[in-house]
């Protein structure tokens, strides 16, 4: 088995809702060039297809790059300074370190056989081209596809320039029936307007009229899958006319080509002149939102001075029927996606009917109140919903953000950033949160109540990255503010983060005295976050000085007090910081109960510091039971995560001793040859994998003690080498894998010399003779399992 499978989790790529319709030759020759060259670009003007080709051929070649086919969406994206974060966000880098970006980004692909897709860079053109360049500088084996309106211009850089589906110039002549639906063009047409008028066919009633449609448009997909909407209140021929008479107008009679950008403008032009006065409106507001939006934003945003909020739905509704909204029915809650191209149409007319500014304070408002919701609510039953929700509006939040401050309302933007801690901490987006912080706090420097919180919440977020020294900068700054406007609050979170500083410098008498200072205070002015936040790193520090009943005691503390709020994220801290403890007190059966049960609610959450941790103790258990594959397999497992995090422990560092002590008695136990094979073996799994692995949910073959593989082929020989026994020449291999031929070639020169053969019939026997064995293995297991 080669390391696909366990990676497929890996390809992130959205789900195709419509059928993809020809451009074999852009396909065939777009996989020609990945073959040939790691970087590879789509050119072409907005609506030719560029992004849904290079979806296709990432989805077809995804095989061949069994550590990940990852799509970077870049068209909301405004903020040149954000490109390396959201590349790095889209893999499910969750840099918690201080490093750069790029140095993590980079580490992160050095050895990777990965496909990254980056859709629409032309607006970010010169970024794009240096993010590229230094990846294929500091990788070997990366790919990126990358989509834009113009080339990157990077050394190695194959283009292809995508055309429009045109049909061929015939001079006037009708082409025949037969022909004429063999043609992309039309057969997009037809597809899509099939959809909206079912049982649609071109036959030899209407070829003529259809054909004409699909010149006129000049075969721009967009263009096409547009006009199709229309056939909902217009014959093919009604159509047509329309077509002629705008296009007409634009070219003053003019029988030239027309160029494609006018063609799409204007059948956008003509969508838009179709729509209600109030579909128009609402078209042009909603252009304030990026990435996506669902209904209650455009009710809360868009509404008001001509649009009535009650009728905001019935309006939602009849952009969809025209093709401008996309719902995106992946999410519980219904969301809507605008392509760029309609989004950019929109913000011209919101600025020609003179609403852009207005719309956007609203859009920052509506987003500022969300976050400000967002942190009252998040300690309670709701909490994983709320999180969710902040994921899916991470793009509208970092607008409402730029909002405030390049419109230099910068204490609004600090409060902004300071109420969307928790959504810092626990995605991806620590470094930004970090930044915004400390932008606002760099333009705000009032000692009032704002800065002391932001002040609080950026040292906790430069706890995280390991930088003590500035975040105990920052703690002084806000004890200051608080002893000098006996802020409660601020003082009983300043007490908390700095018995974490304490820890960090390993000082854990100090540590204990402000943690119970944070409790106090915390107790004393009813946050129960701040509470829940203290008792759980004092659960821990009692534990690592070996003050037991009183860390039990703690946690059991932490915990009563979730429940009494239907509280689960600092829940499942506590279970795990009480797992700790059991598991020092010799209770494994107890420590690895608890460890899963947080566990589990941390992948619900997508918290991956708290499933590492949650991993690490159950790698811990494994090792004092001497279930050396198991440990040495959640090793490699953590080697990912730490990696993804950028950093190990994080500001838990004072459990690495446990860590170290672990990882060496599993080492004499397996041996150091069996220790890294079960660490690769482990390494190999996707996080998702990984986690299911930790908590027991693989199937039972897969958690089973085996021996190390004996075999001496790399994952990529053993996968060609499965090629060739399945009779496949050098080309064909290198077609399925998407690699130059030579490559190929090379590759099986290495699989023969490793296995001292000489023929490719020697490789397809060895490879059958070890499926056969591995069958025999799995057989025997099977019968095992069954008694005598």
């Amino acid at each position: 088995m080669t390391t696909q499978t366990s990676k497929r989790a890996h390809n992130r790529l959205p789900t195709e809702v419509t059928s993809f319709v020809g451009r074999r030759h852009e396909v065939a020759e777009a996989k020609r060039m990945l073959s040939q060259s790691r970087i590879v670009t789509f050119t072409g003007p907005g609506g030719v297809g560029k992004t849904r080709l290079a979806l296709r051929i990432a989805a077809d070649v995804r095989r061949a790059f069994p550590d990940g086919v990852w799509l970077v969406e870049l068209a909301a994206l405004d903020d040149p300074g954000m490109l390396c974060r959201t590349v790095a966000e889209a893999l499910e880098i969750r840099n918690q370190s201080s490093r750069p970006c790029f140095d993590v980004l980079a580490d992160h692909l050095r050895d990777r056989q990965a496909l990254l897709v980056l859709d629409n860079c032309e607006h970010l053109l010169p970024e794009c081209a240096v993010l590229v360049e230094t990846l294929a500088r500091a990788t070997s084996d990366l790919r990126v596809l990358v989509t834009s309106q113009q080339a990157l211009g990077v050394a190695g850089e194959q283009t292809l320039a995508v055309p429009a589906m045109s049909l061929p110039d015939m001079d006037g002549v009708v082409l025949p029936l037969e022909t004429l639906t063999q043609l992309d063009a039309v057969r997009l047409f037809a597809e899509r307007a099939s959809a909206v008028v079912p049982g649609f066919t071109v036959t030899e009633a209407n070829h003529e009229t259809v054909e004409r449609i699909c010149r006129r448009l000049d075969g721009i997909p967009l263009a096409l899958e547009l006009a199709a909407v229309r056939l909902r209140a217009l014959s093919l021929d009604q159509l047509l006319d329309r077509l002629d008479d705008r296009f007409r107008l634009l070219t003053a009679g003019s029988r030239a080509v027309l160029p494609r950008h006018r063609t799409l403008r204007a059948l956008i032009d003509w969508s838009y002149s179709l729509c209600t006065e109030q579909e128009r409106l609402l078209w042009a507001r909603v252009s304030v939102f990026a990435g996506s939006l669902d209904l209650e934003a455009a009710e809360e945003v868009c509404s008001g001075d001509g649009i009535a909020r009650e009728d905001v739905l019935n309006l939602v509704i009849g952009l969809v029927d025209k093709s401008i909204l996309i719902p995106d029915e992946q999410n519980p809650a219904m969301r809507y996606r605008i392509l760029d191209t309609i989004r950019q149409y929109g913000r011209e007319r919101l600025e020609e009917i003179g609403q852009e500014e207005a719309l956007r304070r609203r859009h920052r408002d509506y987003y500022r109140d969300l976050a400000a919701e967002a942190d009252r609510l998040l300690f309670g039953p709701d909490q994983v919903a709320w999180f969710t929700r902040l994921q899916h509006e991470h793009a509208n939040l970092r607008t409402a953000l730029e909002h405030c401050f390049g419109q230099g309302e910068t204490r609004t933007g600090l409060e902004m950033a300071t109420d969307l801690i928790y959504h810092w901490t626990t995605g991806y987006y620590l470094g930004e949160g970090r930044g915004w912080l400390e932008k606002g706090l760099a333009a705000e420097s009032e000692p009032n109540l704002t800065r002391a919180r932001a002040l609080w919440c950026a040292s906790w977020l430069a706890i995280i990255q390991t930088e003590i020294a500035a975040a105990e900068d920052m703690l002084a700054e806000a004890r200051a503010i608080g002893e000098r406007l006996e802020l409660s609050q601020v003082l009983a979170y300043v007490a908390l983060f700095s018995g974490m500083t304490a820890m960090c410098r390993d000082m854990p008498a100090e540590a204990i005295a402000l943690y119970e200072e944070g409790v106090r205070r915390a107790h004393e002015i009813g946050d129960p976050v701040a509470e829940a936040l203290a008792r759980n790193r004092l659960t821990l520090v009692r534990s690592v000085v070996g003050d037991s009943d009183a860390a039990i005691a703690e946690g059991e503390r932490c915990i009563a007090l979730c429940d009494a709020y239907g509280e689960q994220w600092h829940r499942a801290y506590a279970l795990m910081a009480l797992g700790v403890e059991y598991w020092r007190r010799g209770d494994a059966a107890s420590a690895a109960e608890l460890a899963k049960e947080s566990l589990r609610f941390n992948r619900s959450l997508d918290d991956m510091l708290g499933a590492g941790l949650n991993i690490e103790v159950l790698s811990w258990i494994a090792a004092g039971q001497e279930q050396y594959e198991r440990a040495g397999r959640l090793c490699g497992v953590l080697g990912t995560i730490w990696e993804s995090l950028g950093t190990t422990l994080s500001s838990y560092g004072y459990l690495m001793p446990y860590q170290e002590e672990s990882e060496d008695r599993t080492r004499r136990g397996l041996g150091e040859t069996g220790y890294r094979a079960a660490v690769r073996r482990g390494a190999r799994l996707a996080y998702e994998e990984g986690v299911a692995y930790a908590l027991e949910e693989a199937p039972e073959e897969e958690r089973v003690e085996r021996p190390a593989d004996t075999s001496p082929l790399t994952p990529r020989e053993t996968e060609i080498a499965q090629l060739v026994a399945q009779g496949m020449s050098n080309k064909e291999i290198a077609a399925t894998l998407v690699i130059a031929q030579r490559t190929a070639e090379g590759h099986i020169e290495h699989i023969l010399s490793k296995l001292g053969f000489n023929s490719r019939a020697q490789i397809a026997v060895w490879v059958r003779e070890r499926d056969h064995a591995a069958g025999e293995r799995a057989d025997k297991g099977e019968r095992g399992t069954g008694g005598p």
